[in-house]
């Protein structure tokens, strides 16, 4: 079986085990004997969930870190079954990011197969806590665990294949929660509900003037209250994501906000804005020697590079100063659906790509702390 096989068979198993955001143990798990099974040095899991192993390099280069976050979007009770076609497979998570992870297995099997001696140690870290509310906290403590001591971070996902992200799209998210009385709603009609007080909110919410350059968006992903049909809710809350590709835009949406939630308080209404999430922006330039390395992996795979701003584990690197980049190992689409799917054939190209990334990089790293000294 050649190594692309291996790492779709991987994925699928990887894809078998449940691991929602906060309960990513039981794959964090399955990961660690993957990595104690093929010999890897300094395996542990810290006190979040990451997991880490080290493929101890020949020579003195700075170490350099490839990063995969093991939790997916899927609650405990999901049907995982795998659906196989000729050319992808259909499956939830199973690009997003069971894909990304057996990646970093396929990485190792292919240096040690071609007898490739990198001459600084490579890191393969299973990050958790990177989707939704996890708040990208899995990430920021591998960042404060190795720090600047790094040339240089990678992330892998599953289907970004073609796709390199260098900049980081800074995201603020809240909770919002209306209390009032509450009551019956005949007998004690006139008292505020705060599923209306919410609803009002939300309409002007969403009449807030928005930028399409820089791009900035707003959404509200969930709303939740009320005790039963006939009763005036006393409480109500819903879940807002605010995000822009630039800081002072997304300042300025978030006092917009704040504005709204002050106004919105009155006799007999409670509304308060508890921020439940913040993902930083950060970025390297178009020019970096990280991210042309990366973009010349893709072209000589025959894929025109693409280069993107996103949310993701790169973000925490980036916003502090370290050179970061997302990349992909195949297409694929229904993200976060229970119809995912991931193309099988590009797998092969994903791959190579990333160990030309990461060969490229301890080939072209000079010896200096300098964070961009790439030749």
């Amino acid at each position: 079986m050649d190594i692309p096989e291996r790492v779709l068979d991987l994925a699928i198993q990887i894809q078998q085990i449940p691991a929602p955001t906060f309960q990513e143990e039981q794959r964090a798990a399955f990961v660690r004997d993957l990595f104690l099974k093929e010999g890897l040095s300094h395996v542990e899991i810290d006190m979040l969930g990451n997991v880490y192993a080290m493929l101890p390099g020949e020579g003195e280069r700075r170490p350099l870190v490839v990063c995969a976050h093991t939790d997916t979007v899927f609650p405990l009770e999901t049907d995982l079954s795998v659906h196989r076609e000729t050319e992808r497979i259909i499956a939830p998570g199973i690009g997003d990011n069971s894909l990304g992870l057996a990646g970093l297995l396929g990485l190792l099997w292919i240096l040690r197969e071609r007898e490739i001696n990198l001459p600084g140690d490579l890191w393969l870290v299973a990050n958790v806590r990177e989707e939704g509310l996890g708040d990208l906290r899995g990430m920021r403590l591998v960042v404060d665990r190795f720090g600047d001591s790094p040339m240089a971070y990678i992330i892998l996902e599953g289907m970004a294949l073609g796709q390199i992200y260098h900049r980081g799209l800074g995201v603020r998210r809240y909770r919002i929660t209306a209390q009032t009385p509450g009551g019956h709603s005949w007998a004690d009609h006139g008292v505020p509900s705060a599923i209306h007080e919410l609803a009002a909110l939300v309409t002007k919410l969403t009449e807030l003037p928005l930028p399409n350059d820089p791009r900035t968006t707003l959404n509200v992903g969930m709303i939740s209250g009320g005790t039963s049909i006939n009763t005036i809710a006393p409480r109500a809350s819903l879940e807002l994501d605010l995000r822009s590709e630039d800081p002072e835009a997304l300042q300025t949406l978030v006092q917009s906000v704040q504005a709204l939630v002050e106004e919105a308080n009155k006799p007999e209404v409670q509304m308060q804005a508890e921020v439940i999430g913040q993902r930083p922006i950060g970025g390297i330039p178009e020019d970096h020697p990280l991210v042309k390395l990366a973009g010349s992996a893709l072209l000589e795979q025959g894929i025109e590079p693409h280069l993107s701003i996103g949310s993701t584990d790169a973000n925490i690197p980036l916003s502090r100063g370290l050179p970061a980049v997302t990349i992909g190992l195949t297409k694929g689409g229904g993200a976060h659906t229970s119809n995912e799917y991931i193309e099988i054939k590009p797998i092969g190209k994903g791959l190579e790509q990333l160990v030309n990334v990461v060969v490229g990089a301890f080939k072209d790293f000079k010896s200096e702390r300098d964070s961009s000294s790439f030749d």
